[in-house]
C-alpha cells in the first residue's frame, strides 16, 4: 500500500511511482485518506484498506502528514489493542505485537519533519483535540529515499514552512539540556545547512543542490532530536490539534519568542552556534536578528494572529503545552501559565 496525501494522489510522481512497482511484479494499493494534521479516523481508514486489499507492506510517501499516517497504519495492521494504547509513554510500545508491524519504506517529498528517520508519529485525537505521539522503535522505516528532485514542485511557501520545521528540529535538539554531543553535533550542521540553503531553495525552488541540501538537513533535525524538543512543539502541537494550522509554520512563527523565553539558559549555546554560522553579530540578539530577517525573507508571517489565531483558548492551550511530551525537555521548565504568556506573545507579535 502506497500511502500518500491528497494533494499528490493526482501528481505525476505518484503515478510514477505506481508504475516502477507495477513494472517490478508488485500489485500496488494508493491510499491517500490522510489530514494535513493525521488523526485517529485516518489510520483507520489506512488499516481497513490494507487488510481488505491484503498488503504486505507499506511505501510512505509524501510530507509529514503522510508518513506519519503511514507509520501508524503500519503499527496498527496487526494489533488487537485500540490505537492510544500505544501513545508514547513509558513502555506503551511493549504492549505491541512487533512481529505483526509492517514493514516501512519512506519516500519524503518535503524537506521539514524528517519522519523519515523517526521511531514516532504524531497523531490527533479528534474527539479530545490532543496531538498524541506514537512510538515504537519498528517505526522506524527499513529503508528510505532522499530524492531532492521530489522536493523541487514544492511551493515556495512550504518550502518555506517545512524548511523552518527543519530548522525547528535542529534549534531545539541543540538547545536540549539533554547530554548527547553526538546530536548536538548533527544539529549543529543541520543549522548551517539550512542557513545557507533554505532562501535559495525558497527563491529558487529549482535548484537542486539547495533542495538536495535542505533534505539533508531535515533528516539530520529528525535524527538530533532523539535529545529532545521544547516549547516550539509544546506550543505547536495543541495549536494544530485545536486550529487545524500548518505544523512547519507554528514552529516558523513560534521560534523567536520561545528563543527569548530560554535566553538564560540558552545564551552561550546560541553564542557558539552564531560563531560556527559566521553571523557578523556572532552572539544571542545576532542569532535572533538572522532567525527574524530568514523569516521575513521567505515570507513567514511574525505573529500568530497573522494566520488567524486569537487568544480565547489561551487557558487550555497554556495546559495542554505543559503537559506535551515535548515540553520535558525545554531548557527552562516553564508553567501553564508562563506558556500561556508565551502563546499571547506570539499572538500579538510582541517580542
Amino acid at each position: 500500500m502506497l500511502v500518500t496525501d491528497p494533494a499528490l494522489a493526482s501528481l505525476p510522481m505518484i503515478a510514477n511511482a505506481e508504475s516502477a512497482m507495477t513494472n517490478s511484479g508488485l500489485t500496488v494499493n494508493v491510499f491517500s485518506e490522510v489530514r494535513s494534521n493525521p488523526v485517529g479516523a485516518n489510520v483507520a481508514a489506512g488499516v481497513t484498506v490494507y487488510d481488505r486489499m491484503q498488503c504486505d507492506g507499506i511505501v510512505a510517501f509524501g510530507g509529514g502528514s503522510a508518513m506519519d499516517a503511514a507509520k501508524v497504519i503500519a503499527l496498527m495492521v496487526g494489533q488487537q489493542r485500540p490505537l492510544w494504547d500505544f501513545i508514547d509513554e513509558g513502555d506503551n510500545w511493549q504492549r505491541a505485537d512487533s512481529e505483526a508491524i509492517a514493514p516501512i519504506i519512506a519516500v519524503p517529498t518535503t524537506a521539514g519533519t524528517g519522519s523519515e528517520v523517526g521511531r514516532a508519529a504524531v497523531i490527533t485525537d479528534e474527539q479530545e483535540q490532543i496531538k498524541h505521539l506514537i512510538f515504537h522503535p519498528k517505526l522506524l522505516p527499513s529503508q528510505v529515499i532522499l530524492d531532492p528532485e521530489l522536493t523541487v514542485g514544492l511551493p515556495a511557501h512550504l518550502t518555506a514552512a517545512t524548511g523552518m520545521d527543519a530548522l525547528s528540529h535542529n534549534l531545539e535538539a541543540l538547545c536540549s539540556p539533554v547530554y548527547h554531543p553526538m546530536a548536538s553535533g548533527i544539529a549543529t550542521e543541520g543549522i548551517r545547512l539550512v542557513h545557507d540553503y533554505l532562501p535559495v531553495a525558497v527563491s529558487e525552488g529549482s535548484d537542486i543542490n539547495a533542495r538536495m541540501q535542505m533534505i539533508t538537513a531535515s533528516s539530520m533535525g529528525a535524527t538530533a532530536f532523539q535529545k529532545g524538543l521544547g516549547a516550539m512543539h509544546a506550543l505547536a502541537h495543541p495549536l494544530g490539534a485545536l486550529y487545524d494550522a500548518h505544523h512547519g509554520l507554528l514552529n516558523a512563527i513560534l521560534m523567536p519568542y520561545v528563543l527569548i523565553a530560554n535566553r538564560q539558559a540558552i545564551e552561550n549555546k546560541i553564542e557558539r552556534l552564531a560563531r560556527y554560522l559566521n553571523l557578523s553579530t556572532p552572539n544571542f540578539d545576532g542569532f535572533c536578528d538572522w532567525v527574524l530577517h530568514l523569516r521575513q525573507d521567505i515570507g513567514i508571517p511574525h505573529s500568530l494572529a497573522d494566520i488567524g489565531i486569537d487568544i480565547q483558548q489561551q487557558e487550555r492551550v497554556g495546559l495542554m503545552a505543559l503537559e506535551d511530551p515535548t515540553a520535558a525537555t525545554n531548557p527552562v521548565a516553564l508553567t501553564a501559565a508562563q506558556y500561556s504568556a508565551l502563546f499571547c506573545r506570539a499572538v500579538s507579535g510582541e517580542l
